[in-house]
């Protein structure tokens, strides 16, 4: 399995992890800003096949050393204020015609490698404490993507683009096409930063009071998370059937599975537990006469099927049976002085009156590339996701999976793994099979959303 797992060699794990760094907007789309997006995505590609074998400690390491996770919350925030700022004025550019949408579309994709690798990460303490203050900023960054979610479901609005075609990035015509994509992106962005916060909420113990302070009085997280609940923008009914959100794509569900809990409903009932249940969270949280009837209308949803599937819940089906009865003490006031986020204020006050002028410079020097440069570039991240390039660094022959003598044939499916007779290959299948099926998704999921062909 630790061979399955390896993508990146510990060395060019550490040289990409060294190199992450924090950028202007001004020079969002250039030469350096691409060799950083292309770090971030074999990382993102790394820590989720080391996720699947319970290896992710070098990755950790790195990451906590160097100090890198504050360094990826500001880039994450960097390109979600290009997206909003930014894009938009390059939408309304009248004179801008570009042969090919796919450097735009490079940027637009960066915030969803980058909310992808944190979620990966996130899920260990040690990465959530190395955030520091910035835990402010994702905490923020995250509530803003919740409060979309909501909006869309309260709205019953929902992106349904689903993919674009190789050509229609291609041609003249496709900023349209693109801005379609970059709402569905939108979307998908936002069940992630869900599970972010999930994870933020699983440390509560170790949070600043800031943290804490934040998700339950400031933003009030809890009762969002109550309205995610009651309308569920990841299920919704079409022609009479219901689907659901999963792994990327709207499916139908059938009939005897309406009930099971999703991924993502569960991602919502860990993150209640874990605000409403926490001593801490329940000291500081104000349950007035508003927050205490929104939290009840979580009873309805608490049957026992349920409970079944997530069978912690009956904590928190006592705690709200011990809510109807009682009348909560006013949270005590602590006299500290509250920290706030400052990340995008600094970024949105360095660039104010700016957009027009960033997106102009922008469409001259990124946006605007020749044939010649179209192609490297296409050439360029076809490799970055070719397995034969990280092969190629290894410096000795691969060994077969099972047996460990030297392997000259490869699984077709994910690549990654190596065995020197059929024979060997389906003995070792029962253990390669979680991890070819997670890489070759991986593979899959990036080149589809890339559009670049294999």
């Amino acid at each position: 399995m630790a061979e399955a797992a390896a993508l990146l060699l510990p060395g060019e794990a550490e040289a990409l992890v060294q190199a992450l760094r924090s950028g202007s907007l001004l020079n969002t789309g250039d030469h350096g800003w691409l060799q950083q997006h292309e770090a971030i995505e074999k990382l993102n590609m790394q820590a989720i096949l080391s996720a699947s074998a319970s290896q992710e400690q070098l990755l950790i390491e790195l990451l906590v050393n160097y100090a890198k996770i504050p360094t990826l919350i500001e880039e994450l925030i960097s390109v979600e204020i290009w997206k909003h700022k930014v894009f938009p004025v390059l939408c309304q550019l009248k004179d801008f015609k570009p042969k090919s949408t796919f450097p735009i579309y490079l940027v637009l994709h960066h915030e969803a490698s980058i909310v992808n690798l944190l979620e990966t990460m996130f899920f260990h303490k040690e990465i959530c404490e190395s955030a520091e203050d910035t835990i402010l900023d994702l905490i923020d960054y995250s509530y803003r993507k919740l409060t979309l979610l909501a909006a869309w479901s309260t709205n019953g609005e929902f992106p349904t683009h689903e993919k674009l075609l190789p050509e229609d990035l291609t041609n003249a015509s496709s900023m349209q096409e693109l801005q379609k994509q970059a709402e569905m992106m939108e979307f998908k962005i936002s069940l992630r930063a869900l599970s972010v916060l999930r994870f933020i909420t699983d440390q509560v113990d170790s949070l600043p009071l800031s943290a804490l302070t934040r998700m339950l009085n400031t933003h009030n997280v809890p009762c969002l998370l109550v309205e995610l609940l009651e309308h569920c923008p990841w299920s919704r009914r079409e022609a009479g059937k219901l689907k659901k959100f999963e792994n990327g794509v709207w499916h139908v569900v059938p009939p005897e599975d309406h009930v099971r809990m999703t991924k993502l409903d569960g991602q919502v009932w860990i993150a209640l537990y874990n605000l409403l249940l926490s001593p801490e969270c329940q000291r500081k949280y104000n349950l007035d006469g508003f927050n205490k009837s929104q939290l009840l209308k979580l009873r309805a949803f608490l049957t026992d099927v349920l409970i079944d599937q997530l069978p912690n819940l009956v904590e928190m089906q006592r705690f709200l049976s011990h809510l109807v009865v009682t009348e909560p003490v006013p949270p005590k006031k602590d006299l500290i002085l509250e920290q706030v986020p400052v990340i995008r204020d600094r970024i949105v006050r360095e660039n104010s009156g700016k957009w027009q002028a960033i997106a102009k410079h922008q469409v001259k020097h990124m946006f605007s590339p020749s044939e010649d440069e179209l192609k490297h570039l296409a050439c360029r991240w076809a490799q970055t996701y070719n397995l034969d390039v990280m092969e190629a660094l290894v410096p000795e022959k691969p060994k077969c999976g099972l047996c460990g003598s030297e392997a000259t044939k490869r699984c077709s499916r994910c690549q990654n793994e190596w065995y020197c007779k059929r024979e060997c290959q389906v003995q070792h299948w029962q253990k390669h099979k979680k991890a070819c099926n997670l890489m070759a998704d991986a593979l899959k999921k990036i080149k589809e959303d890339l559009k670049v062909q294999p």
